[in-house]
């Protein structure tokens, strides 16, 4: 449920979707140094006033909807199936149109990813969206398991058709509810969301003793489903969770957490 809508005046890059994943891919360089370089960004036309309008109210919408679930998580089944449906029908061209899996998009994601050691064996990517974060920490960490939810079927079913035939089911995308994940308690040792409203509770369940949670905003406060690091404190806190490590990388932000051992 990635919304990673840039910011009026930001570049678009013109990235080319990642290849899938396989424990036999290499690199020479770490895949989150590369996302962290500082990019050259080309001017991007001034869009019209229409569009001004109509990005100046997604902002609006999905910073309400954001403070809503972070500060109130019931509110979370009052808005659960618009949500759905609008990340259903957008689901076509959401990369080209969000700047989703550029190096901007995927940098502070990565930059955080550099604070979690050891490698984690089981990992999971909230609102997943098309799967970039999820193929991002697949190659960060090339021997762990990863898995990718998000509330669209849309977003799943084009996800799940970039990685591909994947004989090792290292990387796997599903259909869930991040209010109610589908996996037991202490299930993963990493558990990451880019450009997400935060459930703590649910974090905090489903991560192991020592494990660690990321949270992330591409834009940072000009993402619109951003969420305060003051707000990231407490909910954490409150869960059981120390913060590790806050930061930016490229114009976005990250905060990383650890459920104490």
């Amino acid at each position: 449920m990635e919304t990673a809508v840039q910011p009026a005046g930001s570049a678009t890059l013109d990235v080319c979707a990642p290849p899938p994943p396989h424990p036999a891919i290499t690199t020479s360089d770490s895949e989150a140094a590369i996302a962290v370089r500082p990019m050259l960004k080309a001017p991007k036309p001034t869009p019209g006033a229409c569009d001004d309008r109509r990005m100046e109210a997604r902002f609006l919408i999905g910073r309400l909807l954001n403070t809503l679930v972070a500060r109130f998580p019931a509110s979370w089944p009052l808005i659960r199936a618009p949500m759905r449906r609008f990340f259903d029908r957008h689901a076509e061209g959401w990369d080209e149109r969000s700047g989703a899996g550029s190096p901007a998009h995927l940098a502070p994601l990565a930059a955080a990813l550099l604070h979690v050691r050891p490698e984690p064996e089981r990992a999971l990517d909230i609102g997943t969206g098309l799967g970039d974060g999820a193929l991002l920490i697949a190659r960060e960490f090339p021997h762990a398991r990863v898995r990718g939810v998000d509330i669209s079927g849309e977003m799943i079913r084009r996800a799940k058709a970039r990685i591909g035939l994947d004989p090792e089911g290292r990387v796997a995308f599903k259909v869930a509810d991040a209010a109610q994940l589908p996996f037991d308690d202490d299930s993963f040792d990493l558990v990451a969301q880019l450009n997400m409203p935060p459930f703590f509770a649910e974090i905090a369940r489903v991560l192991r003793p020592g494990g660690y949670a990321v949270i992330a905003a591409s834009w940072g406060p000009q993402t619109p489903f951003y969420t305060p690091d003051p707000v990231l404190r407490r909910g954490f806190r409150k869960a059981g969770l120390e913060e590790v490590e806050s930061g930016e990388a490229a114009d976005g932000t990250y905060l990383v957490a650890r459920r104490p051992s």
